[in-house]
């Protein structure tokens, strides 16, 4: 599936909720959902600067894919970070960095985080752009 199909499939599913109180309820489903990170990967380099609570998230070159993993203290920002892990995990460098994340806005998370919430997102997004500009640079 590209980028877009998965956003699509996470627009569809958010949709199917009106409430706030359930998309934070799935949110929170997803992040349980994920496997827990591995005690090696939870490293003071792995940490994600500009997040209020505590995100792990490691990056793997996989057959020319990038693959995340990642764990959170904070059950809502641990659905935050699957959700970008579903949407950007196992694609190329290229894809990732070209992403246009427009489900992040067509199902309102930014403007139902809190500001500081926000600004953890944008620095996973950051980050995870990040590693793949690094994994398409060693390539």
């Amino acid at each position: 599936m590209t980028i877009n199909e998965i956003q699509d499939e996470v627009i569809e599913e958010f949709g199917d909720f009106e409430d706030w109180m359930d998309k934070y309820q799935l949110l929170i489903d997803l992040g349980n959902e994920q496997q827990p990170l591995d005690e090696k990967y939870k490293t003071e380099q792995n940490l994600i600067d500009g997040c209020q609570s505590r995100v792990w998230l490691q990056a793997d070159m996989e057959d020319g894919n990038v693959v995340f993993q990642a764990e959170s203290d904070a059950l809502i920002v641990k659905g935050i970070v699957a959700l970008l892990i579903r949407v950007l995990s196992g694609h190329t460098p290229d894809e990732i960095i070209g992403a246009d994340l427009y489900f992040i806005e067509q199902i309102g998370l930014r403007e139902h985080l809190s500001p500081t919430r926000s600004n953890g997102l944008l620095a996973m997004l950051k980050q995870m752009k990040l590693y793949a500009l690094a994994f398409k640079a060693k390539a």
